[in-house]
């Protein structure tokens, strides 16, 4: 109880530096009164701040968390809270915030829990890997920050290229069998089957998941891995730190697979690949065209950031 109290203390006298800020903004910065008066954003979950920036509310948000990497940006020009997992309630409440937008994999519990008894409003946003649920993300987050017709906009966008996928789609006659490996650790893949994102983008793009047979991201054995015989290994790419074809086809496991042949190892952008946010149209067709050049894709309709046009 004695923490809960402090973090109120702490919630209360955040508010009062935020209330000081707003008196001086006429004063101290032209036009800033404003920008002052709009609701006070924290947003966990990178798929909410690509969301916010694409509505142009990104002026709302004032701290964001470490999966927030696109657009670019992001973590320049906002405070950092941590990350998506680990959050800290502390470091949330320092910043003021009328309201924190979350998705489902934010935590700890406990740490939301304490936001919530400060005072504050936490809005946690269901993920889920379907085309029904990234139109529906949009929406949810356009009414929460009042941005309705943007956001009615950004889903027609979306949904027009999801459509131009399923017409690609149409055209495949063979689908190529795909293995997510999400990390390597100790020489065991740990891999995306049934129910994870990483399927269901594997699917939007026209292929087939090699590992269909297991649950969630699980780690696979040596035997698994050749008996699922994938034509092409799919990862995510963390900088320094993306796998390579050496790092993957010199495993004695997927030497044996057919997509050691040609080493066909694909690395993509993580959160546009596993996101579900509005670049899954984009990061589905970039994938289609990768698996199947014969495809016939039509131009898929990209939901700009509208932000970028203006700044």
């Amino acid at each position: 109880m004695t923490r809960a109290k402090d973090i109120s203390m702490l919630a209360t006298l955040a508010r009062a530096a935020a209330l000081a800020a707003f008196v001086c903004a006429p004063v101290c910065a032209p036009g800033a009164a404003f920008a002052a008066e709009e609701e006070r954003l924290v947003v966990a979950g990178g798929v909410l701040t690509e969301i916010l920036y694409a509505l142009g509310a990104q002026d709302r948000i004032v701290g964001v968390d470490t999966t927030s990497l696109h657009p670019p940006r992001a973590l320049e020009e906002h405070p950092d809270i941590g990350y998506l997992r680990a959050l800290s309630a502390e470091g949330v409440l320092s910043l003021a915030p009328d309201r924190v937008l979350a998705t489902d994999a934010a935590g700890p519990a406990d740490a939301l829990d304490l936001i919530r008894q400060a005072g504050v409003d936490v809005e946690i946003l269901r993920e889920e890997p379907t085309e029904a649920g990234v139109l529906a993300r949009i929406r949810e987050v356009g009414a929460l920050v009042e941005a309705e017709e943007a956001a009615r906009a950004l889903a027609d966008e979306v949904a027009a290229g999801f459509a131009a996928l399923a017409q690609a789609r149409a055209t495949i006659e063979a689908p190529v069998r795909v293995l997510f490996v999400l990390s390597l650790q100790n020489g065991r893949a740990m891999v995306g089957g049934a129910g994870t994102s990483a399927d269901a983008i594997i699917t939007l793009a026209g292929g087939e998941n090699a590992v269909s047979g297991v649950d969630g991201y699980k780690p696979v054995t040596d035997e698994a891995i050749i008996a699922a015989a994938p034509d092409v290994i799919l990862s995510i790419g963390r900088g320094d730190h993306a796998l390579s074809p050496d790092d993957v086809f010199a495993l004695p496991a997927f030497a044996m697979t057919p997509a050691a042949a040609e080493r066909r190892l694909v690395t993509m952008d993580g959160l546009a690949l596993l996101g579900f946010g509005p670049r899954t149209p984009q990061a589905a067709a970039e994938l289609m065209k990768i698996l199947h050049p014969e495809a016939v894709i039509a131009p898929v309709i990209a939901p700009l950031l509208r932000a970028e046009a203006t700044r």
